[in-house]
């Protein structure tokens, strides 16, 4: 496996490293994006630095080493049996881990990479006969806007994937999977497959990596390069076994209402296919409860939403799950990449 090739194959043409990064300053912002990322991996040290999404608290900066960023790659490239030559679409921002490994994937495995604007339309995929592409869930649907996609396999990753999407991608013949992933492993160390033959509710370890639960229900992972041998998350977990498992929400995110416990996360789930605008769950302080579950809705309120809010609620909750308030806010917030970010109300 060799990290720094002096060449990079972009859009069919083997390109040199060292005349990219010479010409990298008069780049747009995005592209610019990629190449000072191909520059750091270029670097003299052994490590890169990434921010991560901030979406389960506040953003950092980590260290990774190229080693182990690279082992990620090629579980990766091993696993959607990427060859030399491969045709693979980056799309992603590359200030972030999803994005870089992009790059990483192309390096080491000479495959021939297609960068584009992350905020185009895609198109590019009517055109070109892709093997591979990582895309967020709200470029999935910028593709169901146009016709026939040239890609054989999609990884989808950034956030859980909604009822509808997963639904709408029975409907095509790129072979989809969904991502368990953080920056700290170097993006995802388990994949869920959301369509076609040997679908699953399940995500399923890659290679050298293996899970467990620690006394409160959340997963734990131990793989390879990890400074301790494993990472400890806040995701509450369900296992088959150590390679098998699908993730129940956040142990964090977790409400206390009356003596129930209630995960935001399946409540949502229950609710995504009839609330069409961006929604959480969230809940208040209550003088007997304790906690009372409320419904945060990005939008203006009227007084006939409500009352359909409320219709969709009693039809999809239990007596005990409903929200006993439903709170509008203009524009919920977001992290950088979209992920929209909970916050006390």
């Amino acid at each position: 496996m060799e990290l720094f090739p002096s060449h990079i194959t972009l859009n069919g043409q083997p390109t040199k490293v060292e005349s990219l990064l010479a010409n990298r300053k008069s780049t747009t912002d995005w592209e610019r994006d990629w190449l000072d990322f191909l520059s750091e991996w270029y670097s003299n040290d052994d490590v890169i630095r990434v921010n991560t999404s901030g979406s389960t608290g506040e953003p950092k900066t980590i260290e990774l080493k190229k080693d182990f960023v690279a082992a990620s790659a090629m579980r990766t490239i091993r696993f959607f049996n990427l060859n030399e030559g491969d045709k693979i679409l980056h799309c992603l921002p590359s200030r972030f881990i999803a994005g870089k490994l992009m790059v990483v994937r192309a390096l080491i495995g000479k495959l021939d990479l297609y960068v584009i604007d992350p905020a185009s339309d895609l198109r590019i995929l009517n055109d070109v006969q892709f093997r591979f592409s990582a895309m967020v869930t709200n470029q999935v649907e910028k593709c169901f806007k146009f016709g026939h996609w040239q890609l054989d396999f999609l990884l989808l990753g950034g956030s859980a994937i909604p009822t509808p999407l997963e639904a709408k991608l029975q409907t095509i013949g790129t072979t989809c999977y969904s991502s368990y992933a953080m920056t700290e492993t170097a993006t995802h160390i388990a994949l869920r497959k959301l369509n076609g033959e040997g679908k699953d509710a399940y995500y399923h370890c890659l290679e050298d990596i293996n899970i467990s639960l620690n006394e409160t229900g959340c997963v734990r992972i131990k793989m390879p390069g990890l400074e301790h041998g494993f990472l400890q998350t806040n995701d509450l977990g369900e296992l088959k076994d150590e390679h098998t498992f699908r993730i129940l929400g956040r142990a964090d995110n977790r409400i206390i209402s009356g003596g129930l416990k209630f995960s935001p996360e399946e409540l949502e789930q229950k609710l995504e296919d009839s609330i069409p605008q961006a929604f959480y769950i969230s809940s208040k302080p209550h003088d007997s409860l304790g906690q009372q579950l409320v419904l945060v809705v990005e939008g203006n309120e009227n007084s006939s939403q409500v009352s359909e809010l409320k219709n969709i609620c009693r039809e999809k909750l239990t007596k005990y799950e409903q929200p006993r308030e439903i709170i509008f806010v203009k524009r919920l917030p977001r992290t950088e990449n979209g992920k929209i970010r909970r916050m006390p109300v």
